[in-house]
């Protein structure tokens, strides 16, 4: 902790310098992954997380929906891909994955996406290690589970579910053979040292993560976090460059908040060594930037859109 800590606190041009050159050794230059959200059940969330827009305990202008049909998913996931994602994400509001009709309807949209020649990843809350066996056969390739923020300040944020059972989640996913892809929301109102320690949790899990996500919070009407201030890209650019350096060769996806940064902004996050974004207008039940304005910010930067496969160098 204490040497993440000194990195973390080191000048910030210093550390993003440091970071990029990292980020050069290990992908190739120019080059940013895209991946696609869908909500595939939105709302009705049992869970108490003082951020989030679907549960069922805050008065939030988000409705219930039932679960999607096959049919609508695959057109999403079509879309995407012509729209130059190669990754697919599904997310569903549900505490847990449950063995019952929806997590069979979940594992033929794995299938059917699958067969589309994307990635395929999932967001669906806790599992066991026989369900996460059944969405790696189905053709899952990567499941998402957010530590959120520090062991310390999680507690202040969710009640419902521990963090032990996160990382445990965590545990049943690589178990399974999948791809671990997990990370945090920044401007919950945590501290310096948080941030140091959430990231410390990121670096602890073995084999490292292959892909981080960092997300800033997008504050929503009715949670108890509706008037929390917002994270600074300095901030933001910070914690990228020192999670770069400790996991040089994990893709870091700049996720949810970028409706609200500028070009500049984003430009120094990937310049500390983001290297993936989620396109299309929704994420989740958050605004993302338009398809041609993320196109026209990139193309602006001499970035291109290319598949996390080939952007590595090793």
């Amino acid at each position: 902790m204490k040497a993440i800590k000194k990195l973390y606190f080191k000048p910030l041009m210093e550390l993003v310098e440091q970071a990029h050159q990292i980020h050069s050794k290990n992908f190739k230059p120019g080059q940013v992954q895209a991946s696609q959200l869908l909500s595939i059940k939105t709302g009705a969330c049992p869970e108490d997380c003082a951020y989030c827009s679907q549960s069922a305990r805050y008065q939030t202008k988000i409705k219930k929906e039932k679960l999607l049909d096959l049919k609508t998913v695959l057109k999403k996931a079509k879309l995407a891909k012509q729209q130059g994602a190669t990754r697919f994400c599904m997310g569903a509001g549900w505490r847990e994955v449950k063995d019952n009709s929806q997590f069979d309807r979940v594992l033929e949209m794995v299938r059917g996406v699958n067969e589309l020649g994307l990635e395929v990843c999932c967001a669906l809350g806790m599992l066991n290690r026989d369900q996460a066996g059944k969405l790696k056969q189905a053709g899952l390739y990567a499941y998402n589970h957010n530590l959120d923020t520090s062991p310390e300040f999680y507690p202040k944020i969710i009640s419902t579910r521990t963090y032990q059972d996160r990382l445990d989640t965590l545990k049943h996913v690589r178990k399974a053979g999948l791809t671990v892809c997990t990370g945090g929301i920044l401007g919950l109102g945590e501290s310096h040292e948080d941030r140091c320690s959430f990231i410390q949790q990121l670096t602890l899990l073995n084999p490292p993560p292959e892909s981080v996500t960092i997300n800033t919070l997008v504050p929503i009407k009715g949670t108890p976090l509706e008037k929390q201030k917002p994270v600074s890209a300095l901030e933001v650019a910070r914690v990228i460059a020192v999670c770069r350096i400790l996991l040089p060769q994990s893709m870091i996806r700049l996720s949810a908040g970028r409706k609200n940064r500028n070009p500049s902004e984003q430009f120094l996050c990937f310049y500390a060594g983001a290297n993936s974004i989620f396109i299309g207008d929704r994420l989740l039940t958050a605004d993302n930037p338009d398809l041609e304005t993320d196109h026209n910010m990139l193309k602006s930067m001499g970035l291109r859109i290319s598949a996390s496969e080939q952007s590595r160098i090793c």
